[in-house]
């Protein structure tokens, strides 16, 4: 049998790699003989910086740059084999990984590093930025970001603004003369994993500032604070970004990318025609894949719902694993999934389910194969 291994990390516990290395283990326990693909994937966020790097054949470089609470942190970016495209990972400057479960707050985080990993990159001659931005710490509509590239966002004296979603509340004008020439002169891809506006009920900071610590009177002060933002960009630039879809990913990145002549693509598509994906479908009998939570927000435009719409097309079924598996994926079985697991076996706390995830995968996917190869024999 022919398998596709192609997890997206499982956050805070495995990384796309090392899901895939687990897989492989399990299945060769199983049935020996088993032809099987390594290619894990990402879809923007975290980890999809070494995906892009591997199949593009790049070299990573390292910068030093602000870290979401303005402290320095070393942040990785990848130039491709050909050095014409340079591979940048919001996670690595501006990565929720990046601050202590207690610091989380999207009032003061700042996506300042993003915008120092850029003139980086940028200073190495290329045509092309591919840009991912999930997994940010961040809520600030980019405006860090913005200002590390050169723009100006000022306050009603005058002055700049600071750092954080909460001070985009005081922003009475935006100016993007400033921003790097460069930023002219090359194509910018951006890869994002939703497909939600800037503001509103869907917007970045009432669906995904609880995840970035806010509180529900936290993300409400926040979207008004973007909302208020937009208003100043549309007044200054003409650009009305409001309810573009993707505008909201990464806490607002997407819109300030969009300034910045960005083109936002879903990120598993993108990464997926990078790796070939599609040329390695025929004769397979499985494409095995997984990611930390499958949920409500996993058939739109996440990993599992990317894979499983090209390995449909091809008529391949597709086994799916999670840490946790919780209501509002079920659409994906009339899309083509096969099979939804989640690894972990008893009640646990996450400390303790993040820890074990090795082993909790390896035995999971094990207990796949075993039905698997009952039903083929």
């Amino acid at each position: 049998m022919k398998f596709i291994l192609a997890p997206d990390s499982f956050k805070e516990s495995m990384s796309a790699q090392l899901v895939t290395r687990v897989m492989r283990s399990a299945i060769e326990s199983i049935m020996e003989g088993a032809e099987i693909i390594e290619l894990p994937v990402g879809d923007g966020g975290e980890g999809t910086l070494d995906v892009l790097a591997y199949a593009m054949d790049g070299r990573l470089h390292e910068a030093k740059v602000s870290g979401p609470l303005g402290e320095p942190v070393t942040a990785k970016y990848g130039i491709s084999g050909d050095g014409k495209v340079a591979i940048v990972e919001m996670a690595q400057a501006s990565g929720l990984q990046l601050v202590a479960p207690e610091s989380r707050n999207p009032l003061v985080t700042t996506s300042y590093g993003t915008g120092e990993v850029i003139l980086q990159a940028l200073g190495h001659g290329v045509s092309q930025l591919l840009i991912t931005i999930g997994g940010s710490a961040t809520n600030d509509c980019g405006a860090g970001m913005l200002q590390a590239l050169g723009a100006y966002v000022l306050d009603a004296g005058g002055q700049p603004v600071g750092p954080g979603g909460r001070e985009l509340g005081r922003a009475a004008a935006v100016d993007l003369s400033g921003l790097d020439a460069r930023l002219r002169s090359v194509s910018i891809r951006v890869a994002c994993d939703v497909t939600n506006p800037l503001v509103g009920p869907r917007g970045a900071s009432r669906v995904f500032g609880p995840q970035k610590g806010a509180t529900e009177a936290t993300a409400n002060e926040l979207d008004a604070a973007l909302t208020h933002f937009a208003d100043v960009i549309a007044s200054n630039t003409g650009h009305r970004l409001h309810d573009i879809p993707g505008a909201g990913a990464a806490g607002g990145v997407g819109a300030a990318l969009m300034l910045c002549g960005g083109t936002l693509e879903p990120g598993i598509e993108l990464v997926l025609d990078m790796m070939g994906f599609d040329r390695q479908l025929p004769g397979t009998d499985y494409v095995l894949t997984g990611e930390g939570r499958i949920d409500r927000q996993t058939p739109d435009g996440k990993v599992i719902a990317g894979i499983v719409k090209r390995a449909r097309a091809a008529g391949v079924p597709v086994v799916a694993f999670a840490g946790s598996l919780q209501p509002g994926y079920e659409q994906l079985y009339d899309e083509g999934l096969q099979a939804a697991f989640s690894i972990t076996p008893t009640p646990t706390t996450l400390a303790d389910a993040l820890e074990q995830g090795e082993t909790n995968l390896f035995h999971t996917v094990s207990n796949a194969i075993r039905l698997i190869r009952s039903v083929q024999s």
